[in-house]
């Protein structure tokens, strides 16, 4: 089986209970996708899939089978790297949008489908309007949409801003 990861091929014939989260980490060597809770808890693993964020250690990697027209996943070393860094990595940096540092792969890539999700006007809970939802953000919503990212450091507010800046561009 082929699974497509950052638009690279990676085979998979291991163990079919694998995780999406452990086949990154460890067959393909994409480290920065991190195991917090390996309970969905806390969003450390969240990786996009066609687009939409998921908890990576909550799927297993032969679900994503690219032969049987398969998902596209990416992981936060695909949306950017050292040298071209996405938007929302350079406003991380820019604004201190972490301290351990930890969360922070799945908190942008969270983040990425957070303004992905708003341009398309799909509403969260806090929307005003449910029917019309508009590209714009508040921080109200900027908070429920990434209520499923847990950071124990507390960066929030920093986060917070870096998503604002990301945005408010976007929009």
């Amino acid at each position: 089986m082929t699974i497509t990861v950052n638009g690279n091929s990676y085979s998979f014939d291991g163990d079919p209970r694998t995780s999406l989260l452990d086949f990154l980490r460890t067959d393909c060597g994409l480290t920065g996708t991190k195991k917090g809770c390996d309970h969905g808890q806390c969003g450390a693993c969240t990786v996009l899939v066609n687009g939409q964020r998921i908890n990576s250690c909550l799927t297993l990697a032969a679900m994503h089978d690219t032969d049987d027209g398969g998902d596209a996943i990416t992981t936060v070393e695909g949306l950017g790297d050292p040298a071209s860094l996405s938007d929302l990595q350079a406003a991380f940096v820019k604004h201190d949008a972490y301290q351990c540092g930890y969360c922070t792969p799945g908190q942008i890539c969270s983040a990425t489908a957070l303004i992905e999700e708003a341009k398309a006007g799909w509403p969260s809970f806090v929307s005003e309007d449910m029917e019309n939802p508009g590209n714009t953000l508040s921080d109200d919503e900027i908070r429920e949409r990434m209520s499923g990212n847990l950071c124990r450091c507390g960066a929030y507010a920093n986060i917070l801003a870096a998503i604002r800046e990301v945005a408010g561009e976007a929009a």
